[in-house]
């Protein structure tokens, strides 16, 4: 088998996270993090150990000391250990932990670090997404020109205009990049803009709601900027609203 190549040092920025990887991916995670534990806490106070099970994450873990010193001296000592039979590959991590944050500031700025990091996740899965609709029309163009220069098919009806008349990859609602205006769908009918004022007038930088006339349960929700939208979006998302408890739906409006 061929031997892994340890780096020469760390190529990030000093930090107190620890950021792991080529860790055994067979190994149950609460396993894993009883060992790092073990192994990362002769270095220094570790204040937070987070190892995930998803499949993009798996192989990978981040030890939060509370100061950069220790991280520094795990990271000299540690580097290549064998762990589980496989070397541990060490760096600091790119970003500051939310671990760290907390320990370091106040409520305030964690809220505004928790706010960035998820917007740095949204825009990565919007981007992500249509990286991955690019990838199916190039095949689809390879498979078939003649398909691939066929009219797409009229919807939703022939009076209205596509929102993509480039014919370019559409990225799924979901994975929008934030936005400071909210889409709200599959709203009670009996909810005007007082009531969904109530709710999202909460949040940071609240400027109005607007209904779409002639339409029933959409609106939109506008804020001075991203951060309030994204507070927003993530705790009324999923909401159930009137008698017959509807789900909500919340997105970024499409730029």
């Amino acid at each position: 088998m061929a031997t892994m190549a340890m780096p020469s040092g760390p190529a990030n920025p000093p930090s107190s996270t620890v950021y792991i990887k080529n860790l055994e991916e067979r190994i149950k995670v609460d396993q894993l993090k009883e060992a790092l534990t073990e192994i990362f806490s002769e270095y220094g106070n570790v204040i937070d150990l987070v190892a995930k099970t998803n499949l993009k994450a798996k192989g990978q873990a981040f030890v939060v000391f509370d100061d950069t010193e220790a991280a520094g001296r795990a990271i000299k000592e540690v580097q290549g250990f064998e762990l589980f039979d496989k070397p541990m590959v060490l760096d600091y991590a790119k970003t500051r932990s939310d671990a760290t944050v907390l320990n370091d500031g106040n409520a305030e700025e964690f809220e505004a670090h928790k706010r960035r990091r998820l917007a740095e996740k949204e825009r990565k899965q919007a981007s992500e997404a249509a990286e991955a609709q690019k990838k199916l029309k190039r095949a689809a163009a390879a498979n078939g020109p003649e398909t691939a220069a066929r009219p797409a098919k009229a919807s939703r009806g022939a009076g209205l205009k596509s929102s993509n008349p480039a014919g370019g990859p559409v990225v799924p609602e979901e994975y929008l990049p934030p936005n400071k205006i909210l889409f709200l769908q599959n709203l009670p009918e009996d909810y005007d803009v007082d009531s969904l004022t109530s709710i999202f007038g909460r949040f940071e930088g609240f400027r109005e709601v607007r209904l779409v006339p002639g339409r029933k349960g959409i609106a939109f929700v506008e804020y001075e900027a991203e951060a309030g939208a994204i507070s927003a979006k993530e705790s009324t998302a999923g909401m159930t609203l009137g008698d017959e408890g509807k789900v909500i739906k919340v997105v970024y409006q499409r730029k």
